[in-house]
Formats: structure tokens, sequence, C-alpha cells
């Protein structure tokens, strides 16, 4: 068994995630040159939770490339992807990570005082010869009524950017949440249970 897994993400929560329940990792990132915002872009009509499933199994695809280029040693391979919808909204199926402000402020106005679901799938790679194991886990949180002042502020903080929904949960918008239903890290961006439960299947055991 490895002593570690590769974590094929640079989002810094899931590294903090990845610490909290004892796991070791090293980071799989991107050449300099390497393309990995298209894999991000939706197919039309694609519902988001395909969405999700789709882009974590193509993140694994180009982070087992990754791999064999780089000619690492083995180690599991972790990815995954967060979005955030509202379902049967027109145009919200899929909110990703707002483009500039004026897109933080449409997606924060969309999801206020409303109930959205944040879709987060995890795949492990636990062998490069077979596919990826995958889980997909969905919560649901619940925004307040926010203010354009409220908006304006939480956008001038800069913390949307880079976040799907434009939002994160462990920052300055937990002000704004009544309630969530499911993980909380997974809300995060890296669900612990489902997590754990597929490095188990990979023979990675956490604790």
């Amino acid at each position: 068994m490895s002593p570690f897994i590769y974590l094929a993400s640079q989002s810094p929560r899931r590294q903090e995630l990845l610490k909290q329940i004892g796991v070791r990792y090293e980071m799989l990132l991107p050449a300099a040159n390497e393309d990995t915002e298209s894999i991000e872009i939706p197919h039309s009509n694609e519902s988001a939770h395909t969405y999700v499933e789709r882009v974590t199994k193509a993140k694994c695809q180009v982070a087992l490339k990754r791999w064999k280029e780089n000619e690492l040693p083995w180690a599991p391979i972790l990815c995954a992807d967060t979005t955030v919808s509202l379902p049967g909204h027109s145009e919200g199926e899929i909110l990703g990570k707002p483009t500039n402000a004026e897109d933080a402020a449409r997606i924060l106005s969309m999801l206020s005082g409303k109930v959205h679901e944040v879709i987060t799938g995890v795949a492990v790679i636990s062998k490069p010869e077979e596919p990826p194991l995958f889980a997909l886990q969905v919560s649901e949180v619940k925004f307040a009524a926010l203010t354009n002042e409220q908006i304006n502020t939480y956008i001038a903080s800069g913390e949307p950017f880079g976040k799907a929904g434009a939002y994160g949960i462990q920052g300055l918008a937990s002000a704004f949440i009544c309630s969530i239903k499911g993980s909380y890290s997974g809300i995060m961006g890296l669900p612990l249970y489902e997590t754990a439960q597929l490095l188990a299947r990979a023979q990675f055991h956490c604790i």
C-alpha cells in the first residue's frame, strides 16, 4: 500500500480537508502549458449531475496522463469537481465559477432567498489500468434573501472568485446560509465520508 496519494487539484480547501482525515498527499499539478479550463465548459443541455461526473472523470484522464509523463512512482490519484445548481431554473442548472464581478452578482442574486444544490464528484484511480472509482454527493443549501449592499460588499471581499456558485461556505458567506442538508465538507469541495470510502476501496485507509 502506498503511504500517500496524489491530489490532482489546486484547491486549498481540498488540501485542508484531506489533512483533516489524516491523508498524506503529494500534489499532481498541471504544467504551465496544460489547458485545464476547457474540461469545465458545460455541454449543451447538460444536467448538473451529469456535468460533475463527466468533468471529474475527465480530470482523472488528464491526471493519469500527467502521472505517466512525469514518470512518477505509483500512488492512488484523487480528483474532484464541484458545481452549484438551481434545478429547474433556465439559467441556473450549472452555476460555475464567476468570470467577473458582474457575473458574481448575477449568480448571488439568483441564489438569494432560494434553496440550491451543491454537487461534488470525487474519483480515485486505484490502479493505472482500471477505471476510476467514483462517488457523487449532493447537498442542499438555503440562502437568506440578500440585499444589493450585501452582495456588493461580499464581491468586494474577493471571496466569490474561483468558487462554484460564487461563494465559499467556510468564509464570509456563512452569514448568508440559513440551513444545509447533506455534507458540509462536500459543500466545501470534498465530501470526506465518500472520499474515505473510495480510498478504502483503493486499499488506502485514512484512519
